[in-house]
């Protein structure tokens, strides 16, 4: 009696398992306005998960600390955000990192720039919080900062350039372990290319891809125009009627089959970990995510995507 194929021998499994290994042990974001509409995060999240707490631009501070409480309490790892530009002095940033320590307990955030015009206080920039020493100082030595596939509307590329730089120095100078947190976009190419740049430029953080979960196409256009996301956002719109047809909930199948691709194939691809982006709301996204995370799909014939057998609701 012949034995069953193994998994190196079947393309198709083969193709399963990059995917299956690329999403596991992905993050999840959340803010504290959909917190607030969301009883219990264990009816979604699996214990452990890591799930980003936003700090949005005119919000209060207090609110991030507040549902950062509650995800630790609820048995989940909070990754607080600190925009640099909403934060109104070093006083209050100390104050921030204090409560944080005194009422969550945190070994990791994320240090962003942040949307926001003209600084409320002395900062402008992610690299000003790590020029501070506040964040060695109270024991948060894993960060995640800003990653730009498409590039930023703010940013100019010579300056993305040269904070790329920096955060790799420092990095290496501070013993810090910073990753790359980045945007979320829809197609693999630009983000390929922008690895494949990066990593000849010099860089050498790990990346977080940001992906965006389930949602309506037209929660995936706004939420892409307020972002200010690039060439996927002109490739969404261009090809709006192709993608409604494919992907009733805008699933990023083939985002993540083709990463999952790119990192199996290139032993030097920089993504580590993918980033999920919950823009329809947590429960899908989250649903979606654990199922393709435990092989529950089934993949194209075209090989250009897969679709999850789990009903998700």
């Amino acid at each position: 009696m012949q034995s069953a194929h193994r998994t190196e021998d079947d393309p198709h499994e083969e193709s399963k398992q990059r995917i299956i290994d690329f999403i596991g042990g992905f993050s999840i974001e959340t803010t504290p306005g959909s917190a607030a509409k969301i009883p219990d995060y264990r009816e979604h999240l699996r214990p452990g998960a890591k799930v980003a707490v936003t700090f949005l631009p005119g919000s209060d501070f207090a609110d991030t600390i507040h549902t950062a409480k509650r995800l630790r309490a609820e048995g989940f790892e909070p990754l607080p955000h600190f925009a640099a530009r909403s934060i109104p002095s070093r006083d209050a940033f100390e104050a921030y990192l204090h409560s944080l320590q005194d009422e969550v307990g945190i070994s990791e955030a994320v240090a962003l720039g942040g949307a926001v015009d003209t600084p409320l206080g002395p900062y402008d920039s992610s690299m000003q919080l790590f020029e501070s020493g506040l964040f060695d100082k109270y024991g948060i030595k894993t960060l995640g900062v800003a990653g730009h596939p498409e590039g930023s509307p703010d940013i100019s590329e010579v300056a993305l350039t040269q904070a790329l730089k920096w955060k790799n120095d420092f990095a290496e100078r501070s013993g810090a372990d910073l990753y790359l947190a980045t945007q979320f976009c829809f197609e693999a190419a630009p983000i390929i290319a922008w690895d494949q740049a990066i990593r000849a430029s010099g860089n050498r953080l790990p990346i977080h891809i940001g992906v965006p979960g389930l949602a309506t196409l037209k929660t995936l256009i706004n939420h892409a125009r307020a972002c200010g996301v690039g060439p996927s956002m002109r490739f969404l719109t261009r090809q709006a009627r192709n993608i409604t047809k494919l992907m009733s909930l805008n699933a990023p199948d083939r985002l993540i089959l083709d990463l999952a691709r790119y990192k199996a194939t290139d032993p030097n691809c920089g993504i580590r970990q993918v980033h999920m982006y919950p823009l329809g709301g947590l429960r899908r996204s989250a649903a979606w995510s654990y199922a393709v995370a435990d092989g529950d799909f089934t993949l194209k014939s075209d090989d250009k995507g897969f679709t999850v057998d789990r009903d998700i609701g």
